[in-house]
């Protein structure tokens, strides 16, 4: 497991990458699956869920943290329930 300490400069990081991303590609098909966003190398790996992009990037040798986000909404996921 990776000793690196994610900050919130990260987030904002990932963020641009994701926003930069998503006006350079059409992610339509992707609707609902999850994005992981590397902010230190800007890479973008696609998945069913986080720990499916984890397997991914273990299977390529990445250790680093990423920003997950699911794919058409502003967030991964949320708790608590409707009202």
């Amino acid at each position: 497991m990776s000793s690196t300490i994610w900050t919130e400069a990260d987030t904002e990081q990932a963020l641009s990458i994701w926003a930069d991303y998503l006006s350079r590609h059409d992610v339509t098909t992707e609707i609902g699956r999850t994005a992981g966003i590397d902010p230190a190398n800007g890479r973008v790996w696609f998945g069913e869920s986080a720990a499916d992009i984890w397997q991914q990037r273990q299977a390529e040798g990445a250790e680093t943290p990423v920003y997950c986000v699911r794919v058409g909404y502003d967030y991964y996921v949320r708790k608590g329930r409707r009202r």
